[in-house]
């Protein structure tokens, strides 16, 4: 090893001693089980709460825990955030400037998701977990963090459905199983979890603040099926499948019971059912075991709050009101002893396996540094998932750019937006490309005007916007949300085109020249207008697409990569926030419900989920003999030998993928199911399998192999139970479809999963 990279090294293990790890090598530790790397991380957590006094167990319950000096065990601050790459938050401190001032900053979810590449998340969250080690090695983060958000972005109105992959379970069930991978290092890795990450928010969340119904008192009626079925799968994969190490639980009542103190979800769902094990733990949302309190109303006192959210299974209290009421929920009796030391328990064996009382010389993380955040193979990473979730909407041929096009005019907020291209949730990017610079990047002579903000009706922009159109060859205007209209705590109550940028977009059509569209920020606005407009040539979807955003959107622009991203949600015609309100959980059509997503709307959507197009061609093809018939009895019979009668396999179909056009392009198989078979109102159809196939050339085919399981198919009951139905299936490829199938299962229904049933409400 150089001696320069000994003098890295030895600095990074003096700062993880400044950081404060405990020491087991000294009194009062050493020889304490704890510190034993023989015994499981339950025996040797419990070891050391166990030495814990109860006014020690108290101070340690919030997120910014206390710490026993006398124990030497330091302070330990829960809280840390990496939605999209290392981010702001209480457990995350970036310098002003040279080492660890900034950390990569990937695309928002929201683009993340419309990539569907699953190898890519796993990817993103390796990069994720390597820089949040090496800012925890010099003290600058914790080791978990509080991500991913996963609740299915239901409602085109949610301020938060930008953290969010889309509004499909099993798409969010898939990103989510490879996003913990890559955070914590595999499926349930031995012997250190890498960091922990957290799924957020248990369970029913998807409102912030809608005419006056905000989430900190809002109880969600949701009938059991639906949450079988829609909003907790995603959970279950986490949990169940992908073994995260922690999950928190949400604002929101779930059928009158808050869920911090939820019995049902926390304990019977969460750990009889899931298997959430106790070396896993629970925290509440910010100031939601409080929120028990008030506004839900549901106990008389805060200590009462405490009291019934601690023993309902809520670990970790994100706030004070641990801290300030457990003493006198324990000195009344409304909490036992064995209540603290469970909860304590279970957040110390999370920390024993994250490496947290062991040696750091034997432990691979402990050893990354600086040299590990913002690589160049983090940021070409950054660019690809930029690249790949921007999705193509509309085009004449104007897209790619031709040769002779030198002149564009840029026009609109996000025209030379740097911070608003990372959305929510983001910490210092080492760099922001806007439109603007990477237009200039590319050769182009550029010129550029403001003309209107994201929701302001001053129009005096718009003649200078006119102006610099007129010189250009070709005019971009981006546009969108701006996150003072989209973000946590307010609810959207249209979902137009914010403020005036139709009305200058209108008069960019009457320039005469090409006019591109690029809607940046959430995912769902009607489009209608600018979809049938002939002066419109092209229109992408950019979402939130983070440090390179600019120059990815420029390449796919000029043609120096090919959009092959697709929607993650339904954009709905505007109307739609007048047929239903967001307190309305149910996902079924109704006589007060058009249905919600694509798999129930029963309406036109302006865009439908899956949605996107190329710049070449495709042709499709069945590959082999898939089976056409298939024994319910058989197929359950062989599941049932593995852990999870859901996990089974039906078949796997492969489609044959022949780009027919000139263009390079990736190309991503959606295949979908529908039928008539198992409750009704049916879906529409289902998403049941994906897969991206990337660089498919000119000539050349691929192959996208299409595992489709026992649980795709299966349909919940009125009481969550999963069941397969005997019938005849559809099975359908991409949106609109280009290829189909059908497969049909005979013999009598069978139930492959139980769901729990709630007897707390």
């Amino acid at each position: 090893m150089a001696l320069k990279q000994l003098a890295v090294l030895a600095a990074l293990i003096a700062s993880v001693a400044s950081y404060g790890f405990p020491d087991c090598s000294v009194a009062p530790l050493k020889g304490n089980a704890v510190c034993d790397t023989s015994k499981d991380p339950i025996t040797r957590a419990t070891a050391l709460i166990n030495l814990f006094t109860i006014p020690e167990l108290i101070n340690n319950t919030d997120n910014a825990s206390g710490g026993v000096a006398r124990l030497g065990l330091p302070a330990y601050q829960w809280w840390s955030e990496a939605l999209h790459g290392v981010a702001h938050s209480p457990g995350v401190t970036f310098n002003p400037s040279g080492a660890f001032n900034a950390a990569t900053s990937f695309p928002q979810p929201n683009v993340l998701g419309a990539a569907f590449d699953d190898e890519l998340i796993k990817q993103v969250a390796d990069v994720i977990s390597t820089e949040a080690r090496a800012f925890n090695n010099v003290g600058q983060a914790g080791l978990d963090f509080w991500t991913p958000n996963i609740n299915p972005y239901k409602d085109p109105r949610w301020g938060r459905g930008q953290e969010t992959p889309g509004e499909d379970p099993f798409h969010l069930s898939h990103y989510v199983y490879n996003l913990i991978q890559g955070l914590q290092g595999g499926l349930d890795p031995k012997p250190y979890f890498k960091v922990a990450a957290d799924c957020k928010h248990f369970a029913a969340y998807d409102m912030e603040n809608w005419e006056g119904n905000v989430r900190y008192g809002f109880n969600a009626i949701v009938s059991q099926q639906d949450l079988s079925e829609y909003y907790l799968p995603p959970f279950q994969t986490c949990v169940r499948d992908a073994k995260v190490a922690s999950v928190m639980c949400s604002y929101n009542a779930v059928n009158g019971l808050p869920s911090c103190a939820s019995p049902f979800l926390l304990q019977t769902v969460l750990r009889d059912h899931w298997g959430f094990t106790d070396d896993r733990w629970v925290t509440s949302d910010c100031d939601a075991v409080g929120n028990v309190f008030s506004p839900h109303d549901f106990t008389a006192t805060p200590a009462e709050a405490a009291a019934v959210s601690l023993k309902a299974g809520t670990d970790i209290d994100c706030g004070t009101t641990y801290g300030d009421n457990l003493m006198e929920a324990f000195n009344k009796s409304m909490i036992t002893e064995a209540h603290l030391r469970k909860a304590l328990t279970r957040q110390y064996a999370s920390l024993v396996r994250l490496g947290y009382f062991d040696d750091a010389s034997k432990q691979p993380f402990r050893q990354l540094g600086w040299s590990d955040v913002n690589t160049k193979a983090a940021q070409d990473l950054a660019h690809k998932a930029a690249v790949e979730g921007i999705v193509l909407l509309k085009n004449d041929g104007t897209l790619p750019l031709k040769r002779n096009v030198k002149k564009i005019a840029i026009v609109g907020a996000y025209a030379n937006a740097t911070n608003d291209l990372q959305g929510n949730y983001f910490g210092a990017a080492p760099f922001l490309i806007s439109p603007l610079q990477a237009a200039q990047s590319a050769g182009f002579e550029v010129s550029y005007a403001f003309g209107t903000n994201y929701s302001t009706t001053d129009t005096s922009g718009f003649a200078g916007a006119v102006d610099v159109a007129k010189s250009a060859d070709v005019i971009i205007f981006a546009g969108g949300i701006g996150e003072t209209i989209e973000r946590e705590e307010i609810d959207r109550t249209s979902i137009t085109w914010p403020g005036n940028q139709l009305d200058l977009i209108s008069e960019l059509q009457q320039v005469g020249k090409p006019l591109v569209v690029v809607q940046f920020g959430g995912g769902q606005v009607d489009q209608t207008s600018l979809k049938a407009s002939k002066s419109v040539n092209a229109i992408l979807w950019a979402g939130y697409p983070g440090q390179s955003g600019g120059a990815a959107l420029f390449d796919l622009l000029t043609g120096k990569a090919a959009p092959a991203g697709r929607l993650g949600t339904t954009q709905y015609p505007a109307d739609y926030v007048n047929q239903v309100p967001m307190t309305d959980m149910t996902l079924r059509p109704s006589a007060t419900n058009p249905g919600r997503t694509y798999k129930w709307y029963t309406g036109t959507p302006v865009f439908d989920f899956g949605f996107g197009l190329h710049y070449t061609t495709f042709s499709h093809s069945l590959s082999g003999r898939p089976s056409r018939i298939f024994s319910i009895q058989s197929l359950v019979t062989k599941a049932r030998s593995a852990a999870h009668a859901d996990l089974g396999t039906l078949d796997t179909f492969s489609v044959n993928v022949r780009n027919t056009g000139k263009v390079t392009s990736d190309y991503v198989a959606l295949l979908f199911v529908s039928s008539k078979n198992g409750p009704a109102p049916h879906p529409n159809k289902e998403l049941v399998s994906y897969t991206r196939l990337h660089d498919i050339a000119p000539g050349r085919s691929a192959t996208a192999s299409l595992e489709v399981t026992l649980g795709a198919i299966s349909r919940a009951d009125e009481n969550g139970d999963k069941w397969l139905f005997p019938g005849t299936y559809t099975l359908t490829v991409d949106t609109p479809a280009v290829l189909k199938t059908t497969f049909t299962l005979i013999g009598s229904a069978v139930k492959i999963a139980d769901w729990p049933r709630d007897t707390s409400a």
